[in-house]
């Protein structure tokens, strides 16, 4: 243990933990490990979690889908997380799990959100009166007296940004973030993505493959060949991939040795499907199936385990690839260099040429290059 910011005899004294964060699956992917760090390291506290959804809505149409955001399903399956506020996507239930949080009495809370740290602050101090709140905190000017009356709400703050280095990755930052909290010293090694698939996730993507006709056939058939998954879809445009290079990158490695008799699976998120579905039935009919993990989040890393490549976008299926130990091909921008996959070994990441340029400057040649050479 190193010096840190949560004093040890608060940790001692605490029975449970509340960690506040707008977290989004990329971001679980790495501070997954974080809290399992801190789970080993202190077995005596309870880890709560509050995942705050920051696209709250008082538009009913959008509850539907923000109740079934897939991160979700992964919280409930860690073994290491005993209770999850998840309700907090309408404001009346944001207040509701501010009641509910409140109940608890939390000796310890801790915002590790880096949006509108200020905020918060404030929520943190909110949930708990009366205990020990640790949270984010950036640097406010002279005039920001709401932010600095914010920040004062704090027992102790970490700047999210301090100590964090050129070249450091995603996953170096969060364990520094523990480190410097609790005392928590990780090696590099126990930084590494990982994901628990259930066994009945695992049966349901062997079944889809069966179904498809691409693998677990009774009898062998010609069919069989290599699985390629491409994720062309992103939260936003700048990070996606075009459907159109998605069609030309089929094309192209069909004409090519190595990957001739290849199955495509594209991954689309729910709310494109049907854009989806009738893009590929014009421009690609039959070359392609459609995926999407629209029962539960582990329909996806299952799907994902029984590929030979996987072709994505920066998002979390790229951070998934290196969970699940399939190599990647990852496409991005110049910005975020934090965020690349952290298994290098089985990693291969296409960076747009120029820094203002989104993904789609990202060519099928440069893709089938780097395929050429595998």
């Amino acid at each position: 243990m190193t010096a840190q910011l949560v004093p040890s005899e608060t940790l001692n004294k605490a029975d449970k933990i509340l960690f506040i964060a707008h977290l989004a699956l990329g971001d679980f992917t790495y501070l997954q490990n974080c809290f399992q760090a801190f789970a080993q390291a202190f077995p005596h506290l309870k880890i709560h979690i509050w995942v705050d959804e920051v696209r709250r809505t008082d538009n009913a149409a959008a509850w539907p889908y923000l109740k079934k955001y897939a991160l979700y399903d992964w919280l409930a399956e860690c073994p290491f997380v005993a209770k999850i506020y998840q309700q907090t996507y309408s404001p009346a239930l944001f207040e509701q799990s501010i009641a509910e949080a409140q109940q608890q009495d939390y000796p310890l809370v801790v915002s590790l959100s880096t949006l509108r740290p200020p905020m918060y602050a404030t929520l943190a101090r909110q949930i708990s009166p009366r205990g020990f709140v640790a949270g984010m905190k950036k640097p406010a000017g002279i005039l920001a007296f709401n932010k600095r009356r914010a920040y004062r709400k704090l027992d102790v703050a970490l700047d999210p940004d301090g100590g964090v280095r050129a070249g450091m990755h995603i996953s170096d930052v969060y364990a520094g973030w523990f480190q410097q909290l609790f005392g928590i010293v990780t090696t590099p090694a126990s930084r590494f993505p990982f994901v628990t698939i259930p066994a009945q996730w695992q049966q349901y993507a062997r079944d889809q493959l069966k179904e498809w006709g691409f693998k677990y056939q009774d009898q062998p058939s010609s069919t069989e060949g290599k699985l390629l998954f491409i994720n062309p879809y992103a939260k936003t445009k700048k990070r996606c991939w075009p459907l159109e290079r998605v069609v030309e990158l089929v094309a192209a490695l069909n004409s090519m040795e190595a990957w001739r008799g290849a199955h495509f699976i594209v991954n689309v998120v729910p709310e494109e499907m049907a854009n989806a579905k009738a893009f590929f039935e014009q421009h690609a009919p039959g070359q392609i199936r459609l995926f999407s993990a629209q029962e539960n989040f582990f329909q996806l890393p299952a799907m994902l385990l029984e590929c030979d490549l996987i072709v994505s976008v920066e998002t979390a299926v790229m951070h998934l690839a290196n969970a699940v130990h399939v190599p990647v091909v990852a496409l991005m921008r110049q910005k975020n260099p934090e965020w690349v996959p952290v298994d290098r070994e089985h990693s291969v990441v296409i960076t747009a040429a120029n820094r203002r340029d989104w993904v789609k400057a990202i060519t099928v040649t440069q893709v089938t290059e780097v395929l050429n050479r595998q």
